[in-house]
């Protein structure tokens, strides 16, 4: 039997992360796990592009424009995309949270580039707040790993 395993180096890696500026306070605790964890497994600062949209409503899209680096030769190896979107009152949560999610699972499926996903769905802010670092895990963390682990799956002789 054959194992294959992503490793989480990012030596040679060209990363996007991609940012909701909405839930600033939240977004900005993912970013600065995200960009350390990068910086500590070796991404340089000139291979590493942070793009900041209004929402997570906007990050499928924003993806979407980085995927298309492919066509002019310049391609990213993996994305990482941050949000926050917390329940409210309204239907607002629901069509927002899913259009981020759905919306990225399809960018990263048609284009064939790993996507970490680190856009929280918390019910409130104090569960936002524990899972940007808190006490229940850092998403910015996870999505970047996850990010580096699986462009060096897909890719283990790009550098």
């Amino acid at each position: 039997m054959t194992e294959y395993r992503g490793n989480p180096s990012g030596v040679g890696l060209r990363i996007c992360v991609i940012v909701s500026r909405f839930n600033v306070i939240v977004t900005d605790k993912l970013l600065e796990g995200a960009r350390q964890t990068l910086s500590e497994n070796g991404v340089a600062e000139e291979d590493l592009d942070v793009v900041f949209v209004p929402g997570a409503w906007e990050l499928p899209l924003a993806a979407r424009r980085a995927c298309d680096q492919y066509s002019i030769g310049d391609p990213y190896h993996a994305i990482v995309a941050l949000g926050c979107v917390i329940r409210g009152e309204t239907a607002h949560f629901d069509m927002v949270s899913r259009n981020a999610i759905d919306g990225l699972a399809r960018v990263q499926d048609e284009f064939g580039i790993p996507i970490g996903l680190g856009v929280l769905t918390p019910e409130n802010m104090e569960q936002a707040m524990a899972r940007a670092g808190g006490g229940v895990g850092h998403a910015g963390v996870q999505a970047a790993e996850a990010a580096l682990e699986m462009a060096n799956l897909l890719w283990p002789d790009t550098r």
